[in-house]
């Protein structure tokens, strides 16, 4: 089995049942199954797309998103989703990286056009304006991804994930890794066929593409892809309208909810939040408010992702990441490998048929964040007496912006090819809005005065505007250790005692 027959006998079970709720208009399984084939057979005909290749997507949420998938996934290629916040720069470098000559995108994105074909002149663009269209007369028993030519084991998907060197690395997911955690999810979120999945973050994140996608459409329910993305209010309001029942969220939503003075009636059976650390006093207020569970969790893209979930029923322990999903396996590990014991602190380290195939090209890179079969997954934390986890650091010197992986070393490498700058160093200041906010400490070269606004200009025409420095602070010099090495643990004091000012 692979994700595409896998979707094309859902598909085949349930042909005319709603698939993708969007704004007004409704797509059953036929519809989306018979666009994926379409779009299978051009990708073929038309690009020479052959089983292996990678197709990257670069889409805002749309519905063509979901054809998208299945369609790249149809023709035996491998999908590479690209993050529409990117900037030129950042995505030819994951177009050179894994090899891309096809992307799929849309033309409020093509204004980039002429920046992505000058890096890879060999790039064909396939905007989603321009699908084939599906057959009127497409029967679902006789779909082409039927015969998809791929094996559970064969690459499926490549996330870029943010590494401590500065660059993207590209996470390898299989079928069967993908295929093992959205059954996983399944029994622990308790997924049947009336559910209807709300859809309210950024498609090309490998938690929506598992949890949001491939869980609501393979198990035969529905999503409902919000359009009125923006004010709570808003979306909530479609979400009531479709009559969703599970709400994968972050956590400024669940505190918008929390904090409205009059409670809505939302039809969620169960609300899940992640991407960042919830606070106790939300989830509090939110269950008490609202009657919902809200379950927090814990995923990385390299799992596929989901790793742990506080449960549906029973206890939910506030700051807890919960336990281990089904047939996934969590443990916490000193540096020599040994499993410690209940409230010991060391990393948390996965195993189980979700955890990746390794990292796209990069073997060294791989064996790094391997030990014995367990995923290094760089996050500490330890386990209470009743099995249930807490994280106490994050990856180190990783800040979290609105809930996106930022890593300081790819901000510093930038920064230090505007002229002028000797170094430079990227913190973390807490924020009550977005988490952190990126701060750079810079220090210009010997007589050279740089002009922060230019600098910060400079930055955003390279990077996604949630990486770039809210503030630049100009130093003569960096404080250091014996060692020579920048001493963060300062700066973040120095931007903590600023803030407190």
């Amino acid at each position: 089995m692979n994700l595409a027959i896998t979707f094309a006998h859902s598909a085949a079970h349930n042909p005319g049942k709603v698939a993708l709720f969007w704004g007004d208009s409704e797509w059953n399984y036929t519809a989306l199954l018979a666009g994926a084939d379409a779009l299978a057979g051009g990708l073929t005909r038309r690009f020479g797309v052959k089983p292996g290749d990678r197709v990257a997507l670069w889409l805002k949420n749309r519905p063509e998103f979901i054809t998208a998938v299945f369609g790249v996934l149809g023709a035996g290629a491998v999908l590479v989703p690209i993050n529409n916040f990117l900037k030129p720069d950042e995505i030819n470098y994951i177009l050179q990286d894994a090899g891309i000559d096809v992307i799929i995108t849309e033309e409020e994105l093509l204004v980039y056009e002429p920046e992505l074909r000058a890096a890879r002149p060999q790039l064909k663009i396939f905007p989603v304006e321009t699908f084939p269209p599906a057959d009127g007369t497409f029967d679902p028993a006789a779909s082409r991804l039927k015969a998809t030519p791929r094996t559970a084991g064969d690459l499926a998907v490549i996330i870029y994930t943010s590494g401590t060197t500065g660059r993207p690395k590209g996470a390898m997911l299989s079928h069967a890794n993908l295929l093992h955690n959205v059954e996983s999810c399944r029994i622990v979120l308790e997924t049947v066929q009336e559910d209807r999945m709300a859809v309210v973050l950024p498609l090309f994140h490998s938690y929506m593409l598992t949890v949001g996608v491939l869980l609501p459409l393979l198990a035969g329910g529905a999503m409902v892809l919000v359009k009125s993305l923006g004010q709570p209010k808003l979306i909530m309001q479609e979400l009531c309208a479709r009559q969703a029942t599970m709400l994968p969220a972050i956590p400024p939503l669940y505190r918008a909810l929390a904090a409205s003075p009059t409670p809505l009636k939302l039809p969620f059976r169960i609300c899940i939040s992640g991407s960042a650390p919830l606070p106790r006093q939300v989830l509090n207020d939110f269950e008490a408010k609202y009657g919902i569970p809200l379950l927090e969790g814990y995923g990385l893209s390299e799992a596929s992702p989901v790793v742990a979930k506080n449960p549906i029923h029973g206890v939910r322990k506030a700051g807890s990441i919960g336990k281990p999903i089904a047939r996934v396996e969590l443990t916490i590990q000193d540096d020599a490998g040994r499993i410690l014991e209940p409230g010991e602190v060391g990393e948390l380290c996965v195993r189980g048929g979700n955890v990746m195939m390794g990292y796209w090209n990069r073997p060294a890179e791989t064996a790094k964040v391997f030990r014995q079969g367990w995923l290094l997954t760089g996050d500490v934390g330890y386990r209470d007496t009743d099995g249930y986890f807490f994280i106490t650091d994050r990856r180190k010197d990783m800040l979290l912006v609105n809930g996106n992986n930022v890593y300081p070393r790819e901000i510093e490498t930038v920064i230090q090819q505007f002229p002028g700058v000797k170094e430079s160093a990227v913190i973390g200041r807490p924020d009550a809005r977005r988490g952190e906010q990126p701060v750079a400490y810079v220090m210009p070269n010997e007589g050279v005065t740089l002009d922060e606004r230019e600098l910060i200009e400079f930055v955003r025409k390279k990077m996604a505007d949630y990486k770039v420095p809210r503030r630049i602070v100009f130093m003569a010099a960096l404080p250091r250790n014996a060692m020579g090495k920048v001493l963060k643990t300062t700066l973040r004091e120095m931007a903590a005692g600023e803030a407190n000012c």
